[in-house]
């Protein structure tokens, strides 16, 4: 488990607006440091030296506009909720510190600038950074303290410089509504964008800096409407000249369900033009919106998603990963893609069995990102017309066993109410005639596992898990349950899902069925694992189908949803409270405890901030209160994301200990 759980991973990848120069972030056993490339060779230099496995992430990495200084953020978890809470998971008497730093590029000094998070940087080198919902700055070419830039009422957590650097668009949050200003100087006063009793978010500046793009949506909260009942979440596209404030609507999103409000990508491209990302035609989708005469165009038709999009330095370009190609297994990979505004010319920039994500513009033309394989986990390549460079392959530990990693097969199969549902197949040849086998759940929920390892962290963690449980002979089955991405918004967005009825689940057992129809497998020795929202689906299994999965491990899963919904001292309620309160209960596995006899691990730690620590220990109070058998393991200081590799390392070694003690030994 130390060898496969040694995969390489990469972050943060960024390049500069001048010169041809990247950089990124490098997970290596825990130890996450800066890596540098320039061009024209791009051979990676390590420009930082944190060499302990402390727990302490890199992110926010960008560079300066001139391309001087690299700015990260050290510390914290901001893959969930209260990312700038410091992690402890060394459990070290006095506590780590979230901390700007800055790389002189120049000079390779490496330094701390403040207690702080959420950088960004505009003009040369002026940082800007939020904290306690207001905008202070400082010179990163100087020694000078951060200083307040100004104050406001409310949250700001938006900012957006000018082209030229002179004016500072903001979003302020005042609670029921949020409003747009643009700050100039210490005495000149902040100009409004068209305020309104509405939520205005999404800034972005034309090229010329006389105009301001936003999106607009709803204040406040409306009428108690029934909450079982799904229904539109609106949003306009507005422009408004930045020396008046004055704004004009120029789109309104079709009032469907998949029309509804998801943070999308929303950037200018020249002063004429809008992209923006979009769920309307049921995919994920970029479109242009022309401003002069308010129509849009679609620029990426297709039954396939759009993500992680990144646009040229001269705005006329996007470069984005999609799930297509030419094979039916592409659904479950990823491409770059890109795509150029005006015209709609698209062109897919890698094709074939790997997985390319998170593209960055090297200049206008050349593109960088991460690639991996089935067996090799990401590295970052460089494309420079139809040239490939990988980067870095000797930072692959020695003893990383690619060599006996199984490529994993694309499977289909139906839920008792007709949708199809895909997942991975991880099988080693040979073995017994029958084999034992696990179900793994995701978590999320939104989100896909792919045919090769995962550009997320924690799901290139249960990619190893996967290929390790394969590799003692199970075969394992990765299950792509409904309100995951990359099927199209109905199996993103289904109704009755989740503390609403939980219709989801039907695929979770519906994979653990056809596992148990393969020649190959011993139907008796059937088991399932998975983590967050996966631990809940996890947990569910276990709770009504003790017969099908004889033994799981529940890693910082949901299990009461109970309270849902808050109890309104409102007359107003909704009308369906009552019935929504109790598909809740029902929807949990706490309601179905009396049927749970498969053993089972459960896995916390107690500094999770996506799933609180008390969902496992409310339940294994209940369990302890019925005299139930489990298994535990709590980890003291850590994070819902591992933040420590070797706490990684116990988690991974001892769900697969457990899930070989009882369906192999």
């Amino acid at each position: 488990m130390e060898q496969v759980g040694k995969f390489s991973f990469p972050s943060e990848l960024t390049s500069s607006e001048t010169g041809q120069k990247i950089a990124w972030a490098m997970n290596e056993q825990g130890k996450r440091n800066v890596y540098y490339a320039v061009a024209p060779d791009f051979t990676p230099k390590k420009i930082t030296q944190f060499n302990e496995d402390d727990g302490q992430e890199i992110s926010s990495l960008q560079f300066s506009p001139d391309g001087n200084y690299l700015v990260f953020v050290r510390g914290g978890d901001h893959g969930g909720g209260n990312a700038s809470s410091t992690v402890n998971a060394q459990n070290l008497p006095t506590l780590p510190k979230v901390e700007i730093w800055k790389i002189n590029l120049e000079s390779g000094k490496v330094e701390t600038i403040v207690e702080a998070d959420n950088p960004s940087i505009g003009g040369d080198h002026q940082l800007l950074y939020l904290k306690g919902g207001q905008v202070w700055t400082t010179d990163l070419a100087s020694s000078e303290k951060p200083r307040q830039l100004f104050e406001i009422k409310g949250n700001v957590n938006e900012v957006a410089y000018s082209p030229n650097g002179k004016e500072l668009a903001f979003v302020v949050n005042r609670g029921t509504h949020s409003i747009i200003g643009i700050y100039e100087a210490a005495n000149t006063p902040i100009q409004w964008i068209s305020p309104s009793f509405h939520r205005d978010s999404n800034i972005t500046w034309s090229p010329d800096g006389s105009k301001i793009g936003f999106v607009r949506r709803p204040g406040g909260s409306g009428a108690d409407m029934p909450v079982l009942e799904p229904r539109h979440n609106s949003w306009e596209i507005w422009v408004a000249k930045a020396d008046t404030g004055i704004a004009e609507k120029l789109w309104e999103a079709p009032k469907t369900l998949a029309g509804s409000y998801t943070y999308p990508f929303f950037a200018f491209s020249g002063n004429d033009h809008l992209a923006y990302l979009s769920y309307e035609d049921g995919w994920q989708h970029l479109y242009s919106l022309n401003i002069n005469t308010k129509t849009s165009k679609l620029l990426t038709p297709g039954d396939y998603m759009i993500e992680q999009i990144k646009q040229s330095p001269d705005g006329k370009k996007l470069a984005f990963s999609a799930n297509t190609g030419a094979e039916p297994e592409d659904l479950d990979r990823r491409h770059i893609g890109t795509v150029e505004i005006s015209s709609g010319n698209l062109t897919w920039e890698t094709s074939g069995k790997g997985i390319e994500a998170y593209p960055v513009w090297i200049g206008n033309e050349a593109l960088a990102y991460f690639s991996a394989t089935a067996q090799r986990s990401h590295l970052v390549a460089i494309k420079t017309g139809n040239d490939v460079n990988l980067l870095g392959e000797d930072l692959i530990p020695t003893d990383f066993p690619q060599s006996l990693l199984v490529t994993p097969k694309q499977v289909k199969f139906t839920a008792p109410d007709g949708t199809t549902v895909y997942g991975q197949l991880f099988e080693k040849e040979g073995g017994p005639a029958k084999k034992p086998a696990v179900v793994f759940v995701h978590g999320g929920p939104q989100r896909q596992m792919l045919l090769g390892w995962s550009y997320m962290d924690y799901y290139s963690n249960t990619y190893s898990i996967n290929q390790y449980l394969a590799n003692l002979g199970f075969v394992v089955l990765s299950v792509n349950y409904r309100l995951g991405i990359g099927y199209g918004y109905e199996f993103h967005r289904p109704s009755g899902a989740y503390y609403q009825g939980a219709v989801e689940y039907q695929d979770v057992k519906a994979a653990g069925e056809y596992l148990a129809a393969l020649p190959q497998v011993n139907k008796e020795k059937i088991g399932i694992y998975g983590g967050s929202y996966g631990g809940y689906l996890t947990a569910l299994a276990l709770a009504r189908d003790s017969e099908l999965f004889k033994v799981g491990v529940d890693i910082h899963g949901v299990h009461d949803l109970d309270g849902r919904y808050d109890l309104s001292p409102n007359y107003e309620q909704a009308p369906d409270l009552d019935q929504a309160r109790k598909i809740a209960w029902e929807s949990s596995p706490i309601s179905d405890l009396s049927t749970w006899t498969s053993p089972v691990l459960f896995i916390h730690a107690d500094d999770d901030r996506n799933v609180p620590v008390r969902q496992t220990v409310d339940l294994i109070r209940r369990f302890e209160e019925l005299g139930k058998p489990y298994e535990s393991i709590l980890i003291p200081g850590d994070t819902h994301h591992w933040m420590k590799w070797s706490n990684m390392i116990k988690v991974d070694q001892a769900t697969a200990d457990f899930l070989q003690k009882h369906l192999m030994n």
